[in-house]
């Protein structure tokens, strides 16, 4: 993650933002619920700052919920679950306390070790409120905890019904798929397809045998997020064009069926690829071919499986 993170702040700061005509607001009549499962807010005017984004970042300023619901979307984006973006432990309360009065916050994805001794003691404490929703780790750790002979770490989220959200490589599915096999009932969700980098060749063969390896196991999700930002790794000019994401997009809807896809947008480090109505429109283009239950699937009710997201009551689906 952390290579990632330095990459999006070098390379990506200089590739070209794409854009859509003038926004419609006849593109926005609301029609769908539409939960953006994957997005980061900070605030480094708190006391002690934040540890990401660095301050020589382009993404280091205040983002806020607010600022996500003000963005000029293709369909109103109705809710979202915020992906922790701090290695700091009271940084998943300060998410928390952000939520509390924000309805249009239905979970929270944070970050705990689960290595540590302490691990077991602040999930209790965390998953006490239901809108802690699960954690989110790299590759690295779960084949760490694995090699430790520790998934009882994992299983231990399985049992206060909460899930596991996992980044990496391309072939970090299989490590996804390793875990799947060990703890069967514990929800697991890939994040960004495994940023598999998006070219005009055929998808990388180690990435799609990764997919189709974890997406064997019924209890293994996949976020479409950071799409755009695949195809701008390494300062390339990412295309607007549906048909240069579709073959990706075919290995990931064919591996998992329209039951284990979800939406998430990665906002706002997507923005350093394209604005958010771009990649909105690009990804809800390609589902509405699928039919409208794959669209209602997608787009809410698939998380809701996966993630088992709270109804905040004052939410606005509409």
């Amino acid at each position: 993650m952390t290579t990632r993170r330095t990459l999006l702040a070098g390379s990506l700061a200089s590739a070209a933002t794409l854009s859509l005509p003038p926004y419609s607001s006849a593109a926005a009549e609301p029609s769908l619920d539409i939960i953006d499962c994957h997005t980061h807010f900070y605030d480094p005017t708190r006391p002690g700052g934040i540890p990401w984004p660095r301050k020589d970042s382009p993404l280091y300023r205040t983002v806020l919920p607010k600022d996500l619901r003000a963005e000029p979307q293709y369909k109103p984006v109705t809710g979202t679950i915020i992906v922790e973006a701090s290695e700091r432990l009271e940084d998943n309360q300060w998410l928390l306390d952000l939520a509390r009065d924000d309805p249009f916050v239905v979970g929270i994805v944070g970050r705990l070790d689960p290595i540590s001794a302490d691990y077991a003691k602040h999930l209790k404490r965390f998953v006490a409120n239901p809108l802690f929703r699960g954690i989110r780790v790299n590759d690295q750790v779960v084949t760490k905890v694995l090699e430790a002979d520790k998934a009882a770490a994992f299983k231990l989220l399985g049992t206060h019904d909460r899930e596991l959200d996992v980044i990496g490589g391309p072939t970090s599915p299989l490590v996804v798929d390793r875990l799947a096999r060990l703890l069967p009932d514990l929800r697991l969700v890939i994040n960004h397809i495994a940023n598999v980098p998006i070219t005009k060749d055929p998808p990388p063969a180690n990435w799609v045998q990764a997919m189709r390896a974890a997406a064997r196991h019924p209890n293994v999700y996949c976020k479409v997020s950071a799409l755009v930002w695949g195809a701008a790794q390494g300062g390339r000019k990412p295309p607007s064009d549906l048909e240069f994401y579709r073959p990706y997009l075919d290995i990931v809807f064919d591996a998992l069926g329209e039951d284990r896809v979800i939406y998430g947008s990665d906002w706002p480090v997507s923005a350093l690829a394209a604005d958010y109505r771009t990649q909105q429109k690009l990804i809800l283009d390609y589902v509405a071919e699928r039919g409208a239950q794959a669209m209602r699937k997608f787009c809410s009710l698939n998380a809701q499986v996966a993630y088992k997201w709270v109804e905040r009551k004052g939410r606005r689906k509409t």
